[in-house]
């Protein structure tokens, strides 16, 4: 008899690096996926030895010690969405990342259009949702800058936590780094990824962010020399700590391939 073990299906696809487990059960629900011949619905099971279509397309299901787990870098611009598709036609992040055989990036969380800086993307289903999951508290950091000064009250209120509509958010640290004129500049640590939440809380206590870059993510961070546009494969040390952070440490990655770089073409 197989000993393997029967996974929830979207998890199975997401370890193979096909989405993320939202995206997948979306495909479910939008009727994308046949398991065994039949329609798939959510919370199917499957083996890895099951027959497995993504719009009538056999999959291949390489997960764990089959596949090597990768993360890439970008630094995203300001202007570029964090969608697969968009009807407005729109550049997307994907669309500057190197390809991949028979797997999809699966992005390790969002920016909006209108914020720059470090985003991550792995083939490793199970390593995105773990560091997207709230309780991993993976910390980010961005660099922000406001218009005007703000008060010790305020920033004291920005710690304390302040009561958006999703909940209470607070930033775990805040460090001025100085400023011109009306502006000023600050770095922020959060442990959430919620929507827009930095700029949200700025604007809770009577601030505008007109400049938002998030500079790390976990032990990730922003090199100075890395371009709006550019992205690069993290090194096998950071990768290890990723994983840990995760949880994932039994996974140990021997060498990092890929592409060290990939510019954004120019139109």
């Amino acid at each position: 008899m197989p000993t393997s073990k029967a996974e929830r299906l979207q998890k199975l696809l997401a370890n193979a690096g096909y989405g993320s487990r939202r995206e997948i059960e979306q495909w479910i629900v939008d009727g994308r996926i046949k398991l065994n011949g039949k329609q798939a619905k959510l919370g199917d099971r499957a083996h890895t030895r099951d027959r497995i279509q993504i719009d009538n397309k056999p999959v291949r299901l390489e997960t764990g010690t089959d596949r090597q787990t990768r993360v890439i870098a970008y630094h995203k611009p300001v202007g570029e969405i964090c969608s697969r598709k968009d009807p407005d036609g729109r550049r997307t992040v994907f669309e500057s990342l190197p390809p991949l055989s028979q797997q999809r990036w699966i992005n390790i969380g969002r920016l909006d259009i209108n914020t720059s800086g470090l985003l991550l993307f792995t083939n490793n289903g199970e390593l995105a949702n773990k560091l997207m999951h709230p309780s991993s508290e993976i910390e980010r950091e961005y660099a922000v800058r406001v218009l005007g000064s703000p008060t010790k009250q305020q920033l004291d209120m920005l710690l304390k936590g302040i009561e958006l509509k999703d909940g209470t958010a607070a930033f775990m640290a805040i460090e001025e780094k100085g400023g011109d004129g009306a502006n000023r500049w600050f770095h922020v640590v959060i442990k959430e990824g919620r929507n827009r939440e930095v700029r949200r809380l700025w604007e809770a206590v009577g601030l505008t962010v007109s400049r938002l870059l998030r500079v790390r993510f976990a032990n990730i961070g922003l090199p100075r020399n890395k371009r709006p546009g550019t992205c690069w494969e993290i090194t096998s040390q950071e990768l290890r700590q990723l994983l840990k952070f995760a949880g994932l440490e039994t996974e140990k990655p021997d060498h990092v391939t890929g592409p060290k770089r990939r510019r954004r073409r120019k139109h």
